[in-house]
């Protein structure tokens, strides 16, 4: 039996901030719930399965009593904002639609793409859709992130490779990789490719190295200057 667990999850509340911040009482919790899942769904198929790709890693959602603030970290931030900030407008007004609140969206630049581990699950997954040659991909993705600045990197593929009768795993694994140290900055993301002979899943898991480290407390996410205390 599988020991597995989730590297966001594992560290939530120790050196990770909850991705969605807000406080409702019991009545309203679980249509504010869906409401989230809901405005995710909404701009990842807006933003992410529409070319031109605005490359949008984590959505985080904080609330006050007046305001519903949504808050994209992108690695395009010119797509997401448009032509004098015409598409971001347009965004803001389908979800104050959507939710019949008062809407305000904030957008972080992801200054390295290279090494946040959703963008290079999601990279793989799309050259898997343009039917690239499995292997070489996933080496070249995780050799880009080790250069540029990665501690460590796995890749790992599940499904029908290459089109082959029985599905299979494939993972390339460079560097170190503390999956039970709380302390270290591994960042986990999760990709789908929906190919011709089927449905194959692409997971990445990137070392950054220790919080509190200079190189590794960069503009990650809104939601670390919230972080809980770190172990010591």
């Amino acid at each position: 039996m599988g020991q597995k667990t989730h590297p966001f999850g594992l560290r939530l509340g120790i050196t990770e901030a909850h991705r969605s911040r807000w406080y409702a009482p019991k009545a309203l919790y679980g249509e504010l719930l869906v409401e989230d899942e809901k405005i995710r769904r909404f701009l990842d198929q807006r933003l992410n399965r529409r070319p031109p790709n605005a490359a949008v890693a984590d959505i985080h959602i904080e609330r006050t009593r007046e305001e519903l603030k949504v808050i994209l970290r992108t690695a395009r931030p010119g797509l997401v904002i448009g032509p004098k900030g015409a598409e971001v407008e347009r965004m803001t007004q389908e979800l104050q639609f959507m939710t019949g609140r008062k809407v305000a969206i904030s957008i972080v630049e992801i200054k390295n793409p290279d090494i946040d581990a959703q963008l290079v699950a999601e990279s793989v997954a799309e050259q898997l859709k343009r039917r690239a040659a499995f292997r070489r991909v996933v080496k070249t993705r995780a050799e880009g992130a080790m250069a540029a600045g990665a501690k460590g990197v796995k890749i790992s593929l599940s499904g029908r490779l290459g089109g082959a009768e029985m599905s299979r795993t494939l993972e390339v694994k460079l560097g170190s990789l503390p999956l039970s140290t709380f302390q270290a900055r591994v960042e986990y993301g999760f990709a789908e490719a929906f190919t011709a002979y089927g449905a194959i899943g692409v997971k990445a898991w990137v070392y950054r190295g220790f919080y509190g480290e200079a190189e590794v407390e960069d503009e990650a996410a809104p939601g670390r200057r919230m972080r809980a205390r770190g172990r010591r």
